[in-house]
């Protein structure tokens, strides 16, 4: 398993979810997609696109202010 991450912050939606479903595509099943985030809306949209696409997500943080990380797992 491999982790690869993924810096979104100062991009605002959906601009984060597309660089995610982009660099997720390139990932070996069972890797892991760290996305560093600070737009809001990504809180929400995020973790729903994970679901929705079947990824689990493995952690899910606030890490400032305006700052988080999620981390995908690719199955």
């Amino acid at each position: 398993m491999a982790v690869h991450i993924l810096e979104t912050d100062g991009q605002v939606c959906p601009f984060p979810i597309v660089e995610a479903k982009e660099a997720i595509a390139l990932l070996d099943v069972g890797d892991e997609l760290v996305i560093n985030f600070d737009c809001t809306q990504a809180t929400d949209a995020l973790p729903r696109w994970a679901a929705e696409a079947g990824y689990p997500v493995t952690n899910f943080d606030r890490v400032g202010d305006a700052a988080w990380t999620i981390t995908v797992q690719k199955a």
